[in-house]
């Protein structure tokens, strides 16, 4: 089995039903925060299969724009928790 079979016929399948099962705690989701985190989570899940996508076209640009889109996503949870932080406090 090479490496991008295993991509093919592993990786990304269970990448995908991760994005839809998240999809679906975004959507079903009671509190803002179960939304919140889901969305940190596809963003995560993407960052992965932009990865995984950079290692097979053997594109070392797509690193860049994984690394661009988690410090995006950690600046938005870190934007999330200071506004539960300000609202706890009123």
């Amino acid at each position: 089995m090479t490496l991008e079979t295993y991509f093919d016929f592993v990786i990304l399948p269970i990448l995908a039903i991760s994005v839809m099962l998240v999809f679906i705690r975004l959507f079903k989701g009671p509190t803002v925060v179960d939304r919140v985190i889901s969305l940190d989570l596809i963003i995560t899940i993407g960052i992965g299969i932009i990865t995984v996508y950079s290692i097979r076209s053997n594109q070392q640009i797509f690193l860049d724009v994984a690394i661009i889109l988690a410090l995006i996503a950690f600046l938005g949870t870190i934007a999330f928790a200071y506004y539960i932080e300000k609202q706890k406090d009123d």
